[in-house]
């Protein structure tokens, strides 16, 4: 009884048992990582949901389909009267953006946006007789000009198109609307005789944030867009033919074709949808507060582990006696960086709260370890071990492209680093 009460007491005592306990603690944290990252959801929610609606009172996404020549006629067979869509035979098109300061409510902060559209171009004569309609079945003077377009209620000037020497205001047609969010403008009746080979010009101002969208619906549509935001993305069925960005913003340009989109120029009966054909840009924030955090507490499990490897290994070498309490002690610590991160994030730069959270964090443990180890070149190491691997850490999460390069090269020297101080252990007794 006594052997079996000495192996049970010197298990216990083994370097092995030390490890299964200090491997336990170390999974027991991940409850309270899991907590914390279920916090930085739900307060990147909350954020989603202020800022869209403070968005929405200023504007919404910018979405342009258009100008379109419509011209109704009656059609040979059923007697009934429907109308034929032409898109413009060249297109041209210069978007200019201007990013507005932020619209704040409480803590969290909207980008927005004022754009001007200016768009120009001209129609080729309507040919009806490629769907066997006579001529004396379309009715000329009853065309008109139609848009489709998003965010009515941000416009802010008076929609007009100029055709000719003529000047035609736009006007919702709310009894032509989808169940969409797209939203019709039309203008009154125009002769079409009256304005055939002419060429039209037209502007539009929106206020607006996240995204702005345009259909290249003519047979070669040109476009252009500037803009003092320094960080787009470029989405939609077609990017630009060049572009240049630098921190003071961007600009683009786009050469599209119409054998480049799966779609004709001219639609007899119903206007196509033709949302998934537009070229789109982002405004985004390429890493916000929230995501920024989100992506640290992912490393969190990094951190407890190798810090837990640090103090075992001091432990092994130097043999000094570490207590499960101390262990737990260390790592309810580190958890605590994560709470202090998002909390002052959200009243500063995460930068600067990611530099506050973290040297409050080695400080403390660096401290807590001087009476643990009783010899302060242990604890320097720490705190100098610590500061390299938020550091390290901190780099990673800044980087876009090169993040995984960086994470791969950096545990690899870690990885090496353990190997070669573990080396000497006897991890038999």
């Amino acid at each position: 009884m006594e052997n079996l009460e000495t192996e049970t007491k010197g298990f216990f005592q083994s370097t092995t048992a030390k490890m299964i306990m200090v491997g336990l603690l170390t999974l027991i944290l991940l409850i309270p990582l899991t907590l914390i990252q279920d916090l930085i959801t739900e307060r990147s929610i909350r954020q989603k949901e202020v800022i869209a609606e403070t968005s929405s009172k200023w504007g919404e996404s910018v979405y342009f389909y258009g100008p379109i020549l419509k011209i109704p006629y009656k059609d040979p067979i059923t007697s009934q009267v429907q109308n034929a869509y032409f898109f413009p035979e060249k297109l041209s098109n210069t978007t200019n953006t201007e990013m507005k300061s932020p619209l704040q409510r409480s803590i969290y902060k909207s980008n927005v946006f004022t754009t001007k559209m200016e768009f120009s171009g001209n129609y080729t004569e309507p040919n009806f007789a490629k769907k066997s309609i006579p001529t004396e079945n379309v009715f000329w003077d009853k065309a008109t000009i139609v848009i489709r377009t998003t965010n009515l209620k941000s416009i802010n000037d008076e929609v007009k198109i100029k055709i000719g020497n003529n000047n035609y205001t736009f006007e919702p047609n709310h009894g032509n609307q989808s169940n969409d969010s797209i939203e019709l403008l039309e203008t009154s009746f125009i002769d079409y005789n009256a304005i055939k080979n002419a060429n039209f010009n037209m502007n539009i101002t929106y206020n607006g944030s996240k995204s702005i969208s345009i259909v290249p619906i003519g047979k070669t549509t040109d476009a252009k867009m500037t803009s003092n935001w320094n960080s787009p993305s470029f989405n939609g069925s077609f990017i630009p033919n060049d572009k240049k960005i630098s921190s003071n913003g961007f600009n683009a340009n786009w050469k599209i074709l119409h054998f480049n989109r799966p779609f004709p120029q001219e639609n007899f009966g119903n206007l196509p949808k033709l949302n998934k054909y537009a070229f789109a840009v982002d405004f985004i924030t390429p890493a916000d507060e929230y995501q920024q955090n989100e992506r640290s507490s992912k490393y969190g499990f990094l951190v407890i582990g190798l810090t837990f490897l640090i103090f075992f290994l001091i432990q092994s070498i130097s043999k000094i006696s570490i207590h499960i309490f101390q262990y737990s002690m260390i790592g309810i610590a580190l958890i605590m960086f994560y709470t202090l991160l998002i909390s002052i994030t959200e009243h500063s730069s995460f930068s600067l709260a990611y530099a506050i959270a973290g040297t409050s964090v080695v400080v403390l443990i660096a401290l807590y370890s001087i009476s643990i180890l009783k010899d302060k070149k242990f604890p320097l190491f720490i705190g100098v071990s610590l500061s390299v691997l938020y550091t390290f850490i901190y780099v990673i999460i800044q980087l876009e492209d090169y993040a995984l390069l960086v994470g791969s090269i950096g545990l690899f020297c870690i990885l090496a680093a353990v190997m070669y101080f573990s080396r000497k252990i006897e991890w038999s007794k």
